[in-house]
């Protein structure tokens, strides 16, 4: 009889040893593939707007596109720093010997999107930038890989464990007019 269990339970072992660790391995690529591009979408998209001067709504559609390929949901944040200098005074971000002030004022993703996607009274426009701004992109997953799952069951790691996340930004170099 004791034979017989240890029989059972060696059996066991060895097929959550030969099934959920490579399974658990695949997941991991997986994730390291989609954390590969979505770091590539998000880099290309503000290369895009910093490029261009704008964000129109095809380039957010195309971005949105990309992400929505490696089949997880994101939350997506924008934030553009408009640079504004104050009236009568000479700056640039270029020189060192700066005379005056520059202010940044922020606009986030709900701003951004309102213009690009329009609200209900009017339909979307470009949201244009001048040169100087700052434009940034953060990507996070919010829905919960094969990978995080498996981790949480075998490790017991509580939380999410490593997310998919990429985040870029840069000047604006040149107005989007």
């Amino acid at each position: 009889m004791g034979d017989s269990l240890i029989t059972i339970v060696a059996i066991l072992v060895a097929g959550i040893l030969m099934f959920a660790f490579p399974l658990m391995s695949i997941a991991d690529r997986n994730d390291d593939i989609a954390q590969t591009a979505v770091s590539s979408a998000v880099t290309s998209f503000v290369n895009t707007v910093r490029n261009e001067g704008k964000i129109t709504k095809e380039n957010y559609s195309e971005f949105q596109t990309k992400l929505d390929a490696t089949g997880n949901a994101y939350d997506v944040e924008m934030e553009v720093k408009a640079k504004s200098s104050v009236i009568g005074s000479k700056t640039s971000w270029l020189s060192s010997s700066t005379v005056g002030q520059s202010e940044y004022l922020s606009e986030y993703t709900a701003q951004i999107l309102s213009v690009v996607d329009g609200d209900g009274t009017n339909e979307g426009k470009d949201y244009i930038l001048k040169e100087g701004d700052i434009f940034s992109v953060t990507a996070k997953n919010r829905s919960s890989t094969l990978a995080q799952v498996i981790k949480n069951a075998v490790y017991s790691v509580t939380g999410q464990g490593t997310q998919i996340a990429a985040q870029a930004s840069g000047v604006v170099q040149s107005s989007g007019n």
